[in-house]
């Protein structure tokens, strides 16, 4: 028999006639196995059909496994990148926060500084003007006590006398006197 494909069908089997010859073989056994060819060949037919079948529905079993193993790689792949744009965006978000942080605080530091060195500033003029002013309070005090120690070792300054008109003497007051006066003169 050659390489080439033969197709038999079960009808083929069953309309086959060999003829006949002298010496030729039973024909009721020759029939009989006839039947039995055809029938196996049936069988087989549709044991083949059904295989196919079946192949054909793991053939598109497969694909469609395939086809979701690709989605699956390619969503694993795209979730992968997004994963990986993700932290680099977290990244250089986190860098900016702490870029503008770190300005923030260099800012509160240098306005803190200027603040501090104002304060400074206004402690040094405030210390200055008590100092000047403490000078100055001595300054006048010992002035005062100067005046004073003058005062105590002054003799009392003689007081003239004044006439009455009805010709009597008397002691002129002191002129701080002489201002309260006009007071009792209204009384």
């Amino acid at each position: 028999m050659s390489d080439d494909v033969f197709h038999l069908t079960p009808v083929d089997v069953r309309r086959y006639d060999f003829g006949s010859a002298l010496r030729g073989y039973d024909k009721a056994r020759v029939d009989q196995f006839r039947d039995q060819v055809a029938e196996e060949l049936e069988r087989l037919t549709r044991a083949n059909a059904d295989l196919e079948s079946k192949a054909k529905g793991f053939h598109e079993q497969l694909r469609a496994f395939r086809e979701r193993d690709k989605a699956l790689n390619d969503a694993l792949i795209t979730a992968q990148q997004l994963r990986a744009e993700t932290r680099e965006q977290a990244e250089r978000e986190a860098q900016l926060i702490l870029r503008e942080a770190r300005a923030e605080g260099e800012k509160l530091v240098e306005e803190a500084r200027r603040t501090v060195r104002r304060l400074e500033s206004q402690v040094d003029a405030l210390e200055r003007a008590r100092k000047a002013y403490l000078a100055q309070w001595r300054a006048f005090t010992e002035r005062q006590r100067i005046e004073l120690e003058a005062a105590e070792a002054a003799p009392a300054p003689e007081r003239p006398v004044v006439e009455e008109p009805n010709g009597a003497a008397r002691e002129k007051a002191p002129s701080w006197l002489d201002e309260a006066a006009p007071d009792d003169e209204a009384k």
